[in-house]
């Protein structure tokens, strides 16, 4: 047997530290966790709220709970030519290119 981790051993520690990165925002500034993780206030609440047990019972599904915010290129490529510019541009330029994108929706 292979110690070297499979893809989905990888996936679920990534889903946990996702949330447990995600709760720890969420319940220190909720708002702010909300802008920068691009969540809605349904889904911060439900976050915010789980148990250790729920939180790690969720991580171990075997797909990618988080996701790229921006779907067109256009926003990629904008946040990937941040090298070549000052950071504090850079770090504007991210934050308007991310405050229009839509927050999550719980259906």
């Amino acid at each position: 047997m292979s110690s070297v981790p499979s893809v989905v051993d990888e996936i679920r520690e990534m889903n946990l530290a996702y949330l447990m990165l995600a709760q720890r925002m969420l319940r220190e500034d909720k708002a702010t966790g909300m802008f920068r993780l691009g969540l809605s206030a349904q889904l911060a609440e439900v976050l915010s709220s789980l148990t250790l047990a729920q939180t790690v019972k969720l991580a171990s599904v075997t797909q990618v709970l988080c996701r790229f915010r921006f779907d067109d290129h256009t926003v990629l490529a904008a946040l990937a030519e941040k090298a070549n510019r000052p950071s504090a541009v850079a770090n504007a330029h991210a934050a308007i290119l991310l405050a229009g994108q839509p927050a999550e929706q719980i259906a």
